[in-house]
């Protein structure tokens, strides 16, 4: 399998850092998102090789830059000058825009040597200067420079404080960094030798036994044309810049790579968190009321028409919960029981979403529950609002029960009339010019009284176990109904938004992985 070209690890490194922005709050991806921001100007500036020339006070730097110059661009000495500000010699071509973006103002041009041409040296200030300014000049130009030249003298080659702070996280870029004991002049050749073998044992353990290490004298000159030479071919390649910046973004897309885990999200129960959710937003009260408000209108529709107003007394009891107005409903506050029902499931449905994730990204899961857990208990009271519950017309049998029922009363009616009329026509001793008919020997007004009553009765019981079965059918499609729209709400405002984040998670360390391949 072929390498990933620079384009490829940078286009890695973009995603990853659009992935994360917004989501992991660690260095590292403000390290990449600096890098990036790093590779796209270097990129622009050409193909020049950036050489730097680092070290210690003493250790020679200037006077080697002097000698690779031709000329007396940089004083040398044990006391460095306190401008702090970098030196460059440029080969061939000016490089202005360049080093206008390194921000190194001193400049001197060099043609005598054509096989160098395209090369910018510099002669940065001392890593170890008491002033802190010079310090932070050697750790900016470090992380820009294409080629990074360490200058050590036999005296302090060993010097903690260059192997920890600057060689040692070189690891990764051994392929970018030269190392040059300088002052050989100063050592019989056979303490040279034991003074190289040691440096090289050192280098090595630190990782960097690709590095080249080169021993010189910069006042004599004796393995400059080396140095000379190993600087030839790097600016020849003119690879020198995207070797810089493929190890640069290796070694922050590894550093990344402590951010990505498994990811073996385990199954969420789905069912419980819109079980709890559903409590929450009042979905038993509302098919309660439901049920209720059905059995009302079913006994008003059927019930005997004399004492039916007596039901319109009573409020409706879905109506009271004021649903589908638009605003907040009426539905009863979400009680302790229901709230820790409700936490207990988000908190669930998160542990699975985050099974097997780093810490950075739980921590993101746990931020993003809660931001959405804030706008949870409005969602969900707008869903069960705005549901239909199905329909409130009456059926067509309860409307044939109502119109018998004022048959029967009609038939009631008549029968009272019937018998006031008969009492009125008896206190006027007027009784026997009108004839009684009579059925089985029972006066037919008193039958059409009772019987009206009776049959009016007879009505409004039978139809009851049918009213309270279609009461409880429409409940059960309004349960049904809700607890859709509640799951709804529970995707939208929870699940969805877990589960985002472990697809983020995913793609964050797939971006990665092409980046520090």
């Amino acid at each position: 399998m072929a390498e990933p070209t620079l384009a490829d690890r940078l286009g890695g490194l973009r995603e990853a850092v659009e992935v994360a922005e917004g989501r992991l709050a660690v260095p590292e991806v403000g390290r990449a998102r600096t890098l990036l921001a790093k590779a796209g100007a270097r990129q622009a500036l050409g193909e020049a090789t950036v050489v730097a020339l680092a070290g210690a006070t003493g250790s020679g730097k200037s006077t080697l830059f002097n000698a690779l110059s031709g000329a007396e661009v940089s004083t040398p000495g044990v006391r460095r000058p306190t401008t702090g500000v970098a030196h460059a010699t440029v080969w061939g071509p000016a490089q202005d825009p360049l080093l206008d973006w390194l921000e190194v103002p001193r400049r001197h041009r060099h043609d005598a040597d054509p096989a160098l041409d395209g090369l910018v040296l510099l002669d940065l200030p001392d890593h170890d200067s008491v002033r802190l300014e010079h310090r932070l000049e050697v750790d900016r130009l470090v992380e820009l420079v294409d080629v990074l030249v360490w200058v050590l003298d036999p005296e302090k080659y060993a010097d903690a404080a260059v192997h920890d702070r600057y060689l040692r996280p070189l690891a990764g870029h051994a392929g970018t960094l030269l190392v040059v004991l300088n002052q050989a002049d100063r050592l019989p050749p056979a303490d040279l030798a034991a003074c190289r073998a040691d440096l090289r044992g050192l280098l090595d353990a630190e990782g960097l036994a690709d590095a080249a290490l080169l021993t010189l004298s910069g006042r004599t000159g004796e393995g400059l044309p080396e140095l000379l030479a190993l600087l030839g071919r790097r600016v020849a390649e003119r690879r020198a810049a995207t070797q810089r910046l493929t190890a640069d973004v290796r070694g922050v897309a590894r550093a990344l790579q402590v951010h990505c885990g498994p990811g073996t999200r385990t199954a969420t129960d789905d069912a419980g968190l819109t079980r709890a959710l559903a409590a929450a937003a009042g979905v038993p009260a509302i098919t309660a009321a439901v049920e209720r408000s059905t059995v009302k209108a079913g006994t008003a529709a059927t019930g005997w028409p004399v004492v039916r107003w007596l039901g319109k007394l009573r409020p409706d009891p879905l109506r009271r919960l004021h649903l589908g107005t638009g605003g907040r409903s009426s539905l009863p506050e979400v009680g302790s029981v229901q709230e820790a029902g409700v936490a207990t499931a988000v908190r669930r449905a998160r542990d699975a979403a985050g099974e097997g994730l780093p810490l950075a990204w739980t921590d993101d899961l746990r931020a993003t529950s809660e931001v959405h857990a804030d706008r949870l208990a409005d969602r969900l009271d707008r869903a069960v609002s705005g549901t239909d519950l199905g329909s409130e017309r009456t059926p067509l049998w309860q409307r044939g029960v109502g119109a018998l029922q004022w048959a029967v009363t009609a038939a009631a009616l008549v029968g009272v009339l019937w018998l006031l009329g008969l009492v009125v026509l008896g206190w006027l001793q007027l009784d026997d010019l009108v004839p009684l008919p009579r059925v089985e020997g029972l006066p037919v007004p008193t039958l059409l009284l009772v019987g009206g009553l009776l049959a009016g009765l007879l009505l409004a019981v039978l139809a009851r176990p049918f009213i309270g079965l279609r009461a409880r059918r429409r409940a059960r499609r309004a349960r049904r109904r809700l607890e859709e729209a509640v799951a709804g709400v529970a995707r939208t405002e929870v699940l969805d938004p877990l589960a985002g984040t472990a697809t983020a998670h995913a793609r964050f360390c797939a971006a990665v992985t092409r980046a520090a391949a």
